[in-house]
């Protein structure tokens, strides 16, 4: 019984680091990834770089084409986003 009393303390400091720090950094990365996924052309975003711009090109894959100033044109990694500071409404390339 000695040494089973001795670990609750152990046993409560782990339990607090888990409700505390670890699920709320789980949930925002799990936020972020939804975010990213959600990245359609037209939104602005900024990038980790504080670059600020338009998404024109979204490919499958890794990389999204924004335009930071009118016919300049950036590739950017999708996990460097920080932030999406506007949704767009969907474009329709046949109009």
């Amino acid at each position: 019984m000695e040494l089973f009393s001795s670990f609750v303390p152990i046993i409560l400091l782990i339990a607090i680091f888990w409700f505390l720090i670890f699920r709320p950094q789980q949930k925002r990365m799990k936020e972020h990834k939804a975010m990213l996924e959600a990245v359609k052309r037209g939104d602005t975003i900024v990038t980790n770089g504080g670059i600020v711009g338009k998404v024109t090109k979204v490919v499958e894959n890794e990389d999204i084409e924004i335009e930071v100033a009118q016919g300049v044109k950036v590739k950017v990694v999708r996990t460097m986003i920080a932030d999406v500071r506007t949704k767009s409404e969907p474009v329709n390339d046949n109009a």
